[in-house]
């Protein structure tokens, strides 16, 4: 999953928390999912805007081999 793909899985746990109502536990989970996909977006952001192997790297040595490209689709 990509950055926007994580951006947009957020609005649509958002949208699905919402229209649950209040002091509902599926949308308190929701919210909870929401945040953790909004995080992983904001990383890949900065993944993308890094303009090195930085987080290619700190993935582990599964991905070091991976050019920036293929690390962030």
């Amino acid at each position: 999953m990509n950055g926007p793909a994580h951006y947009r899985e957020a609005e649509r746990l958002l949208d699905e928390a919402t229209s649950r109502g209040d002091f509902n536990p599926r949308a308190q989970w929701c919210l909870e999912l929401a945040k953790l996909h909004t995080a992983l977006a904001h990383v890949a952001v900065a993944a993308l805007t890094s303009g090195g192997r930085e987080w290619v790297e700190v993935a582990g040595p599964r991905f070091c081999e991976m050019s920036l490209a293929q690390a962030t689709t």
